[in-house]
Formats: C-alpha cells, structure tokens, sequence
C-alpha cells in the first residue's frame, strides 16, 4: 500500500446550479441496486419524497430492501416476473416491463418525487422489452428538480451520454468465484 498526504485544500468548489440529476450505476460488479438504495435513504432521511420501482423483481417480493423501504414508508414496487431465466413465459415479462415503464414515466414526469429508483432497468431495455428511447424522452423532459437513478449491467451507450453521472462497478473478485452461495442480508 502506498501511503500519500492527505489533502491540504478542498477541491474546486461548483459554481453551477442545482437540478436534479441522472444517475447511472452499471458494470458487471456488485453493488448497482445497494448504492441506489443507498441515495433513496439518504433523500428520505432528509424528508425527501422517494419511489422505487424495480423492473425484475415480482410484485410480492420480500428481500431485505422491501422490508426495510416499507418500515420507512419508501414505496418500493417490484414491475417483474423474476430474472428472464425464471420466466415462463418471456412475453409476458416483456408486457409488464412495458406497463411497469407507463407508471414509472407517469412518476417521473408528475414532478412531485425528488428521486425516482429505475432499479434493474438495464434488463428489459437490452432484452428489447422496453424501448430506449421513451426512456431517454422522459429524462430529457423531466421536471427540472426530480432525480433519477438508473440500475444494471450493460448501460446503453445513449443512456450514458444523456447521464449526468455513471458509475461503473468493476468485479476484482467475488465469493461466487470460491463457490460461497448467495447470503440472506447480503444478495437478498
């Protein structure tokens, strides 16, 4: 480990003004959905309105997030069928991403959240179940003060430009790799 000094000065200070933001959390790494659960808390610990919707999870899911965003009175709303390779019928996921989108957009453009969660967005998009460009629409036409945060592998390259911050989460090592199965508290 190399040591360095610790900073003697703060950086540049921004001199632009506030709007709400898009915000991009992708890459093969863990930690796409947790870091944006991360900024839902921290809004609604500042008495910010907040709405989750999550585009691969079933309406009666009970994961950890859902029940500690429920205790909080975060509205977290799964939009999904499960993971595709769960699906049983794959247009049928399609058709739900599709209305998932209709109240998510409806959310967005209504203006009276401060931060809306797209949580494994990235999915319906790349499988073609959701058109991109509604999507990138609806962004671009937000209201000026609502954030949004964008979650899953494989970004559009569309959707990273239009972004005011991307984050990609790089894999340097896993537990799946040394065969350690999903932990209750950790993955759920």
């Amino acid at each position: 480990m190399d040591i360095v000094a610790p900073p003697a000065a703060p950086g540049a200070k921004a001199t632009g003004e506030r709007r709400g933001l898009v915000i991009v959390h992708t890459g093969h790494g863990k930690g796409k959905s947790t870091a944006a659960f991360g900024l839902a808390l921290r809004a609604h610990g500042r008495g910010k309105p907040v709405r989750i919707y999550q585009f691969m999870k079933v309406p009666s899911a009970r994961f950890g997030e859902h029940r500690v965003f429920e205790t909080l009175g975060v509205p977290i709303e799964g939009l999904g069928d499960g993971f595709s390779w769960k699906s049983r019928d794959l247009e049928h996921s399609a058709q739900l991403a599709r209305d998932g989108w209709l109240r998510a957009e409806a959310t967005i453009r209504a203006g009276t959240h401060f931060l809306v969660v797209l949580d494994e967005i990235m999915y319906p998009l790349r499988y073609g179940w959701l058109p991109l460009q509604p999507v990138l629409d609806a962004l671009r036409e937000r209201p000026p003060q609502v954030h949004v945060v964008l979650t899953g592998r494989n970004a559009p390259d569309e959707l990273v430009a239009l972004a005011d911050t991307v984050t990609e989460m790089a894999p340097v090592k896993h537990h799946h790799q040394a065969g350690v199965p999903a932990q209750r508290g950790i993955e759920d």
